[in-house]
């Protein structure tokens, strides 16, 4: 027997070793990276720039990096955190829903802005356009957000609906912008008479004098609903679960750190959020026939 081939199988067996703890060393590594994403309703740069402080404080509250991924439409931030690709996701109470469903019910809401228990939608027009009412849009065109969205496209819907205005049957022209700041633009250069998008982004507008009130006026304002949240896998561990939803909701605006970040994010303050307060999200989208 040759005396080298135990020795041989020795250093072989150590180098596997020393491979498998160097590949679990790197999983571990990986796993050390929260991946965070948001739905596309306003523009990249906007949302980058609004989670920046956001991220930062969360790196410090659990002790890991924190790194924005980008999506490119609501559809992929869905899928994203549906297929583990991302941690946590900022969705439209829609785009929950959608989650949901697809994941059959393990996408979880985390916390949501104390603003999103009674969000509301605006429907705005030329101020010179003579349109007034709900009513007034038979005929026109009209332009909502993106198709999955829930303030800037399902709900406004929803109450048009309610309205007994069908809007693919009654106005002469419905159209996608795919954000809301889009919606905003397509209104006020004319390309199309009225636009539906939520309230949070009509307001930051007006109080950064980015648009005009007196040229571009909301003319319908949406009874309450709730809407958007931070969302999670629930394969993730329960440990970063708590750690992440305590640090949202330690956030305090009397602080200059949280006040910088809840002002970024529109918010008062960030409050527990359940699956439950998309019932109503849901019975809407499975209505307008959106839900698939």
């Amino acid at each position: 027997m040759n005396p080298t081939l135990p020795r041989v199988a020795r250093w072989a067996r150590s180098l596997g070793l020393i491979a498998a703890a160097a590949t679990l060393t790197v999983a571990a590594h990986a796993q050390q990276v929260l991946r965070v994403t948001a739905i596309p309703d306003e523009a990249p740069t906007e949302l980058a720039r609004k989670f920046a402080p956001l991220g930062a404080y969360l790196e410090t509250k659990l002790g890991m990096k924190v790194e924005w991924t980008p999506v490119t439409d609501y559809a992929a931030a869905v899928e994203a955190l549906v297929n583990k690709k991302v941690d946590l996701a900022w969705f439209g109470g829609f785009t929950f829903v959608q989650a949901s469903v697809r994941s059959e019910g393990k996408v979880i809401p985390l916390v949501q802005r104390e603003e999103d228990e009674k969000f509301r939608s605006v429907f705005i027009t030329d101020a010179n356009s003579g349109i007034n009412k709900l009513e007034d849009l038979k005929g026109k065109t009209l332009s909502f957000g993106s198709a999955s969205s829930t303030s800037g496209h399902l709900m406004p819907r929803s109450f048009l609906l309610a309205a007994k205005i069908n809007p693919d049957l009654d106005l002469k022209r419905i159209s996608f912008s795919g954000a809301h700041d889009a919606t905003i633009a397509a209104v006020a250069s004319g390309k199309v008479d009225a636009g539906a998008l939520n309230i949070s982004v009509w307001d930051k507008f007006v109080t950064d004098k980015k648009v005009d009130p007196a040229v571009v006026k909301v003319f319908y304002t949406t009874p309450p609903y709730y809407d958007y949240n931070w969302s999670v896998h629930a394969d993730m561990p329960a440990d970063l679960r708590n750690k992440l939803q305590q640090a949202f909701l330690a956030l305090d605006a009397s602080t200059p750190q949280g006040r910088e970040i809840l002002g970024l994010q529109r918010a008062t303050r960030f409050i527990p959020a359940k699956a439950e307060n998309y019932s109503g999200i849901r019975a809407a989208a499975e209505n307008a026939g959106l839900l698939k």
